[in-house]
């Protein structure tokens, strides 16, 4: 017992480190300052249009979508799964990244197949280019996307093993 609890806290202590380590790319700033290729938070009253996104358990409805360099989209999206879903902005890079964190998470026992425990994850899941939600629920992602990107940007659900199985979809950056 003394060992699991010795185990749990010492991962405990260093999800912050894992958090801030992945927070900065994904809040929209690379480490010298500058815009991230994934884009930037949105601001309400630059909202060009919305886009309804459905999660279930196996995939993104629609699963690709086709977006404007500089536009602002408020994402609406709905979890109609059994099973707890992320939306997720960012390149593959940053998904193999945040996968790390959303493990720890998991493994600590502050997301479960089903559930968050939301007073657990204070300050810890809050990345403006993502939304974790349980089954059932809804939430929104405002996001500006960037006039030029040099990679592949997609949205993906990065919950362990949803990513794995297909859980993502691509974003076309038109211009």
């Amino acid at each position: 017992m003394f060992k699991t609890i010795y185990t749990r806290c010492l991962a405990l202590a260093a999800l912050p480190l894992a958090v801030a380590a992945t927070g900065a790319l994904a809040n929209g700033a690379n480490n010298d300052g500058h815009a991230a290729p994934h884009g930037t938070p949105g601001e309400a009253s630059q909202v060009s249009r919305s886009i309804e996104v459905v999660m279930d358990d196996t995939r993104f409805e629609p699963e690709r979508l086709e977006v404007q360099a500089g536009e602002t989209i408020r994402f609406e999206l709905r979890n109609t799964g059994d099973l707890v879903h992320e939306f997720n902005i960012g390149t593959p890079e940053m998904h193999a990244d945040h996968k790390q964190e959303m493990m720890a998470m998991m493994q600590q026992g502050i997301m479960t197949p089903q559930s968050l425990d939301e007073e657990a994850m204070e300050g810890m899941h809050g990345h403006a280019n993502s939304i974790l939600l349980e089954p059932g629920e809804s939430g929104e992602v405002l996001w500006t996307f960037p006039e030029e990107t040099d990679g592949t940007l997609e949205f993906g659900c990065n919950v362990p093993g949803h990513y794995a199985s297909g859980m993502v979809g691509d974003f076309e950056l038109k211009h």
